[in-house]
């Protein structure tokens, strides 16, 4: 007779065997780069901003999941939702009917989106700009996506062929039709829509990979270029939504900016329950559901479910009551001032730039000799090695949480949960402060794993 299914009791068994599972059932380049740069931890538990290891250690985390944790790990108010929809035992994804949840959720997110009037969930960030890409090619009749250089979107198909980076798209074409113009460049973006078979441009307000802000009034003027040519402005505010940036959405920074729709994700789950929305204008929905016939034209297995509307609308709650949204605006500019000041004190410090909780820390060529030619070792090996230089110390001797903001660049990403304080930028900064301390005067633990860098990436080649 077989056990009953007991969870604890399996992780207490096999829990230690983490790392080994991964590397032969899963992707098994994750446990040896994790290996080699020192990030093979194990976390026992989490909450709010910290994980901690069995021995009782915390850890500051920076990075939220990629953006997912924005209220931080395991938020008594989201966990009691989850518990509350579970206990009511709806009737989820019956598929012929109208639960109350989704239109809810959509209620109180449209709230934030005054310009906007329709929402489609879907299971997460990529199935949001998926969305965006097929309502925006329907809905125009067109077949061309304009992107950004540099831009990130997701990897599926369809968002990977508005991918900036190369090495994303590298050996997965063909891909739709598309075209990639600078950030911030109406020019470029003016003669691609003279060419008349343009749907949209999709564009980050901040760019997640190297944190690029578009330049003042881009966004706006590009919106005019837009709907000049009957072409539409699509925000991926994926990373940047939901308070990230110091307001509700990171294109609310500029006045007059009302994109034709909007895709969210990640923060909005909670943490817990997979999801993703693309909010959008009523006409392009009204074109893409046109009759009863295609009322399924465009749907999703498990969008809409229970628990994660439960989720989304529990974070909408929290954000409101907490005045989330604020906090990242005051923390956030707390911690970029306190970084940029350092900026003057240590060369390989090039620029600290970004909007509200989400921070890059870019390093450059320094002036010194010593300095310049231990860079130029780096620099001739791979790019970004001394970023990744950098946040390994800051793991391993302070136990902070980041990452480097993309391949190839010498950026640091700080995309923390947005409930942190004085306290955690205290740490964070003094933290940074003794790694730069070190770095600048070439401490021989930190050049020396800089020099197993570049055997590793030498070996790679």
């Amino acid at each position: 007779m077989s056990k009953e299914f007991d969870l604890g009791a399996l992780l207490a068994e096999r829990g230690a065997e983490r790392y080994a599972l991964h590397d032969r059932y899963l992707n098994h380049q994750l446990p040896r780069m994790l290996h080699t740069i020192g990030f093979d931890k194990v976390y026992e538990r989490a909450e709010g901003a910290y994980f901690w290891d069995a021995d009782g250690h915390d850890y500051l985390d920076m990075l939220a999941g990629f953006g997912v944790m924005g209220l931080g790990r395991h938020h008594p108010v989201v966990r009691r939702a989850l518990h509350d929809v579970l206990d009511a035992q709806l009737a989820d994804l019956t598929r012929f009917d109208c639960q109350p949840l989704p239109g809810l959720l959509a209620e109180r997110l449209l709230a934030h989106s005054p310009h906007l009037d329709r929402v489609f969930f879907g299971n997460s960030g990529t199935e949001a700009v998926e969305t965006a890409l097929k309502f925006a090619r329907y809905a125009t009749g067109r077949p061309r996506v304009l992107y950004c250089d540099h831009a990130f979107h997701g990897l599926t198909t369809g968002s990977l062929s508005v991918n900036g980076e190369s090495g994303f798209r590298d050996g997965f074409a063909p891909l739709l039709p598309d075209t990639a113009v600078p950030l911030g460049d109406l020019d470029a973006l003016a003669r691609e829509l003279a060419k008349g078979d343009v749907a949209a441009l999709i564009v980050e307000p901040i760019q997640g990979k190297g944190v690029h802000e578009a330049p003042p009034g881009y966004l706006r003027a590009a919106q005019e270029l837009l709907h000049r040519h009957k072409a539409l402005l699509v925000a991926d505010e994926v990373q940047t939504g939901l308070g990230r940036t110091g307001d509700f959405y990171a294109h609310q920074h500029e006045d007059g900016v009302e994109p034709d729709l909007v895709c969210v994700a990640k923060a909005l789950s909670g943490g817990y329950v997979p999801v993703g929305a693309t909010l959008g204008k009523d006409w392009i929905f009204r074109k893409v559901y046109s009759s009863m016939d295609r009322v399924l034209v465009h749907s999703a297995s498990f969008g809409s479910n229970a628990q994660a509307m439960a989720a989304g609308l529990a974070v909408l709650s929290v954000m409101e009551n907490e005045q989330i949204v604020a906090n990242a605006r005051a923390t956030g500019e707390l911690l970029k001032s306190r970084l940029a000041a350092l900026t003057g004190e240590y060369e390989l410090l090039a620029d600290v730039r970004g909007r509200g909780l989400m921070i890059g820390i870019e390093f450059g060529r320094p002036k010194s000799l010593k300095l310049r030619s231990r860079w130029a070792m780096l620099q001739a090996a791979r790019k970004g090695l001394f970023a990744q230089m950098v946040v390994v110390p800051l793991l391993q001797r302070h136990r902070i949480l980041t990452q480097v903001s993309g391949d190839h660049l010498e950026v640091i990403k700080l995309i923390p949960p947005l409930v942190i304080g004085e306290r955690e930028v205290d740490r964070f900064v003094a933290a940074f402060t003794e790694v730069m301390d070190d770095a600048h005067n070439g401490g021989g633990l930190m050049w020396d794993f800089g020099k197993t860098l570049v055997k590793q990436a030498v070996t790679e080649r």
